[in-house]
C-alpha cells in the first residue's frame, strides 16, 4: 500500500550541507534508518530540523525539498535511527527511504581549537613550509587510526593527486579565513 506523505514544504538553506541518506523503516512506529556520511555524525543529532531532497534512487513520495521536524536520533547497534513529526508508522518510514538529508551548517555543533569538519577542508589550498603550492583539498579519506587529505592538483598539464596524513607531524597551521592548509610536506614525497 502506497503511502502519501504530507510534509511541509522547504526551500534548501544557502549554508546547507549534505549529511546522509535514509536507508530503511525501522521497527513499526515511524523510525527510519539512517546512513551518515561521516564517522561522527553529530551534526545529525545536533539539527532539530533535517531538510529532505529526493535521490535518484528513490524517495519517489517527495518532490522538491521537504522539512522534517526531528522528534528523537539515537544510536542502535551500529547504525542511526530518528523518529520525525508526521512519521507515525512503518508506511511513512519506508515512504521516505532514499531520501537526502540535508542540515544546515549553522546547526553543526561547536568545534574545538584544533578540530574541523571535513566540510569545511575541502577546498582548501595547501602549501608547504616553503611556500610552495601542494593542490587543493579534494576529498578526505579515514583510513582508520589516521585521516588522509586527497589533494588535487596538475603536472604538466595532467591531473594529479597527492595524499598527505592530517596528523600534527605534518599539518603546521589550518586557517580557515585564509581558505588555506600549511604542511611539513615536499611535492616529491
Amino acid at each position: 500500500m502506497a503511502t502519501t506523505l504530507t510534509l511541509e514544504s522547504a526551500e534548501l538553506p544557502p549554508d546547507a550541507i549534505e549529511v546522509g541518506h535514509i536507508a530503511d523503516a525501522w521497527g513499526v512506529k515511524g523510525w527510519f534508518k539512517v546512513v551518515p556520511y561521516s564517522a561522527n555524525a553529530e551534526a545529525l543529532f545536533s539539527a532539530k530540523r533535517w531538510y529532505l531532497q529526493p535521490s535518484d534512487r528513490g524517495a519517489k513520495s517527495l518532490s522538491g525539498t521537504a522539512l522534517l521536524s526531528i522528534r528523537q536520533v539515537k544510536h542502535h547497534s551500529d547504525t542511526v535511527v530518528a523518529w520525525a513529526q508526521g512519521i507515525d508508522d512503518r508506511n511513512a518510514a519506508e515512504a521516505l527511504r532514499g531520501a537526502v538529508i540535508f542540515v544546515p551548517r549553522s546547526s553543526f555543533p561547536v568545534t574545538t581549537e584544533d578540530e574541523y569538519y571535513w566540510v569545511d577542508l575541502i577546498g582548501l589550498d595547501v602549501i608547504n613550509r616553503e611556500g610552495v603550492a601542494l593542490g587543493q583539498v579534494r576529498e578526505l579519506l579515514s583510513t582508520g587510526p589516521q585521516t588522509v587529505l586527497v589533494l588535487a592538483y596538475e603536472q604538466d598539464g595532467k591531473a594529479q593527486e597527492r595524499m598527505i596524513p592530517f596528523v600534527s607531524a605534518f599539518i603546521d597551521k589550518v586557517e580557515l579565513p585564509e581558505k588555506c592548509i600549511t604542511v611539513d610536506w615536499q611535492p616529491d614525497y
